[in-house]
């Protein structure tokens, strides 16, 4: 009989390296610790983190007077400032910010106003998503903060991720802890005196890799 030849393919299917695109806004450096963590577990799923800051809209003299200003110029100089290029060009989005009146503050809200040829275009529709905060006190609108970022990114078209319990790090009581199925955070005291715990560290990492491993699935 006649003898069937079928013709493989050699070349092995390369994973390819998704970019994930960490954008924040850091008044006193809590949301930064975050943000250098979710940078970290970006790395560790084999994806490209893309750090980058949120314009800031206060002027010096009022940053001088909040005690900000050192942490501004510090960013300012070592991590760029975000472009609407940046977000049509990254394959998930990681969004941080501290909370102001259970709400993203002001210069975020800015931002993602400018992104609306994004959405006309339908860039960044089916990318993942996720996003991360701090209050001053345990119940200072860290979940409402972040539900809110969420409503934006969902007219944008992204697929919204949040930190599951499979982080089993947010579970635990005994300690005061940032973190929810919503996604990340911390607490800073109301002077800022508490930096994020090793939970809130934790956790940040974990969402980061979940949300560059969902990404990576996405883009196959």
């Amino acid at each position: 009989g006649k003898k069937i030849i079928k013709k493989t393919n050699n070349k092995s299917k390369q994973q390819k390296m998704v970019k994930v695109l960490i954008v924040f806004h850091s008044a006193y450096g809590h949301i930064l610790s975050l943000a250098k963590k979710y940078e970290e577990g970006v790395k560790k799923a084999g994806g490209e983190a893309i750090l980058r800051r949120i314009p800031e809209t206060l002027s010096e003299e009022v940053l001088t007077k909040m005690g900000a200003i050192h942490l501004h110029n510090k960013i300012k100089d070592e991590i760029p400032e975000v472009t609407k290029e940046d977000v049509a060009g990254a394959d998930a989005l990681i969004l941080g910010a501290g909370t102001r009146f259970g709400s993203m503050p002001g210069q975020v809200k800015s931002f993602l106003d400018t992104l609306s040829s994004l959405w006309m275009s339908g860039t960044v529709v089916g990318r993942p998503a996720g996003c991360f905060t701090a209050s001053a006190t345990q119940h200072g609108g860290q979940e409402a903060t972040i539900l809110g970022m969420h409503v934006p990114l969902f007219h944008l078209g992204y697929v919204i991720v949040g930190c599951p319990y499979a982080f089993q790090g947010q579970m635990g009581n005994d300690e005061i802890h940032g973190v929810s199925p919503y996604g990340v955070s911390t607490i800073t005291n109301g002077d800022g005196s508490r930096q994020p715990s090793e939970v809130d560290l934790s956790a940040a990492a974990f969402h980061g890799e979940h949300i560059t491993k969902i990404a990576t699935k996405l883009s196959a």
